[in-house]
């Protein structure tokens, strides 16, 4: 018997659910088979399959005969990549990213905020790489991230609090903030300093500093991080790079300000 809660039917009609099926082969990471769909889908064997075929007709899906498996098809891929190159930071970013990597010689994430948790938009590797959870267009939890807690802490009181509320608040490490007045805490505190860190909260031995991309208006844009291993840095040697992290993000910020970017 299958225990993972299945998620609740749409609201939105065929296109809300052809969007389901879609999340569902993109969040496994690897082609899926349809009975994997069936198990965690909400909808009879004939609707999940009508959507099925649907979306691999219109090349959402692609499915693989000889494993009997569906994957994310070109279609979707071609739509990600516009979508990110109109929305994302990363192509106004990228110069600036480049900079401070040469500059600091450590990890550098670039990150947007969605529904409260972090999306990975671009990274950097260190010039001695160290094996961590972030890659661009990786998603991750807002409440033990540098960048996740960034950006939450600069969001209006509304928005701020809906936030909150969509956070786990599951223990990765020792730690790990655990439960949301602990969090409110953490940001009321981020927000006042202007920077965030990550203290081991979501990988052990990896930590990070964290500042917000903020718009004139300040308006949340993202957030970028310099990220490093306890083996190799500590985290007062890590804050000794908040002058390169802030005036990177204030660039980024300011070259933005031209940029559409979806309200």
């Amino acid at each position: 018997m299958n225990s993972q809660v299945k998620p609740k039917a749409s609201a939105d009609g065929t296109v809300g659910k052809a969007l389901e099926v879609l999340d569902l082969v993109a969040a496994k990471g690897r082609p899926v088979r349809f009975g994997e769909l069936l198990s965690e889908s909400p909808h009879p064997k004939a609707t999940l399959y009508r959507l099925v075929q649907t979306l691999t007709n219109q090349s959402m899906l692609t499915y693989d005969e000889s494993h009997q498996t569906y994957a994310p098809g070109l279609r979707l891929v071609r739509l990600a990549h516009a979508a990110w190159q109109q929305s994302s930071l990363a192509p106004i970013a990228r110069p600036f990213l480049d900079d401070l990597s040469r500059e600091v010689g450590e990890t550098i994430h670039l990150a947007q905020l969605d529904e409260g948790q972090v999306l990975y938009v671009d990274k950097r590797n260190a010039l001695k790489p160290i094996e961590m959870f972030s890659a661009a267009g990786k998603v991750g939890p807002g409440y033990c991230t540098g960048v996740g807690k960034a950006m939450i802490a600069h969001l209006d009181d509304e928005a701020r609090e809906a936030a909150i509320q969509r956070q786990s608040f599951f223990v990765h490490t020792p730690g790990t903030i655990a439960n949301a007045d602990d969090f409110r805490a953490e940001l009321d505190a981020i927000r006042a300093d202007g920077i965030a860190f990550d203290r081991e909260e979501h990988e052990p031995g990896i930590i990070c500093i964290s500042a917000p991309i903020l718009g004139s208006n300040g308006r949340v844009l993202g957030a970028m991080s310099i990220t490093t291993s306890t083996q190799l840095k500590s985290l007062d040697e890590l804050t000794t790079l908040r002058p390169a992290l802030t005036e990177t993000a204030q660039k980024i910020a300011e070259a933005a300000e031209s940029w559409q970017f979806p309200a």
